[in-house]
């Protein structure tokens, strides 16, 4: 079985819950990080819901913005440490694009200790993907693509699943045409939703490049998803957000659709 572990659900500016990344388990219990969040609290969500940090062997880190870059710093210190300590077994692998290599590479030399940094390149290795590339990653074969981001460079990725499932995530980003092949009738997608289009006048998502639940959903309908799972939120509305938003979305996507809290866990089958 493999299952979505949901670390966090929020965007950048949220301080109710934390910043959106995530993982995919699979069968061996091992992990696929997608994402790391603004900070450290990366840290004790990994430890409430019970992730063995020695069992995250590959990060894909999807963009440079701080609320699903910075959180990195503290994996690669954590990881690092255990490393030196001989309680990490084989080697760290964060994937992203090219010019993120360098990005990730800069911060981490300028703000974690020599001894740290020096492994990367030995023992923890910045992975640079192609639009288009295919890497196998667990159990999983992992195409990353690029979203075409009307900000930061930004990449996606979609993966076929241990039951023969699609998963895919289009990053957090309003969804572009050129990245049909990649999403179209995927079993599972990720998508944000910045918040209801009945707020839209209250938190401008279309300023920010972001959608609404309705857009994200009807979108959803028109691509044949099987299974939508709605986040990078405000967090306005976090007591009512999961009851709010399914309401506006059902009316717009026929499928199963997911609005889940901060540390769900979610079947993917």
């Amino acid at each position: 079985m493999n299952r979505l572990y949901v670390f966090g659900t929020g965007n950048a500016s949220v301080t109710r819950c934390y910043n959106t990344c995530f993982a995919i388990e699979d069968s061996e219990k091992q992990i696929f990080m997608v994402d790391t969040g603004g900070g450290n609290g990366i840290l004790r969500i990994l430890e409430d819901m019970d992730v063995d940090m020695s069992n995250i062997h590959h990060i894909f880190i999807t963009h440079e913005h701080t609320d699903h870059l910075l959180g990195i710093v503290w994996m690669i210190r954590m990881i690092a440490t255990r490393m030196r300590n001989g309680l990490y077994e084989g080697d760290l692998h964060i994937y992203c694009h090219q010019d993120l290599t360098e990005t990730i590479s800069t911060i981490c030399r300028l703000t974690i200790q020599d001894k740290f940094y020096k492994m990367i390149g030995e023992r923890i290795h910045l992975v640079p993907v192609r639009d288009g590339q295919t890497v196998p990653i667990l159990k999983f074969p992992v195409t990353f693509f690029d979203i075409h981001s009307t900000k930061a460079r930004q990449y996606g990725f979609t993966t076929i699943l241990e039951n023969g499932q699609t998963f895919t995530c289009c990053g957090d980003e309003p969804f572009q045409d050129d990245c049909i092949k990649y999403v179209k009738g995927s079993c599972w997608l990720t998508h944000e939703a910045f918040c209801l289009y009945s707020q839209r006048e209250r938190f401008k998502p279309y300023e920010k490049h972001h959608s609404t639940v309705k857009d994200a959903c009807g979108l959803a309908e028109n691509l044949g998803i099987q299974n939508l799972i709605l986040w990078h939120t405000e967090d306005k509305n976090i007591a009512d957000r999961k009851k709010l938003y399914m309401e506006e979305g059902k009316a717009y996507f026929s499928g199963r659709l997911y609005v889940p809290e901060d540390q769900s866990i979610i079947s993917l089958e």
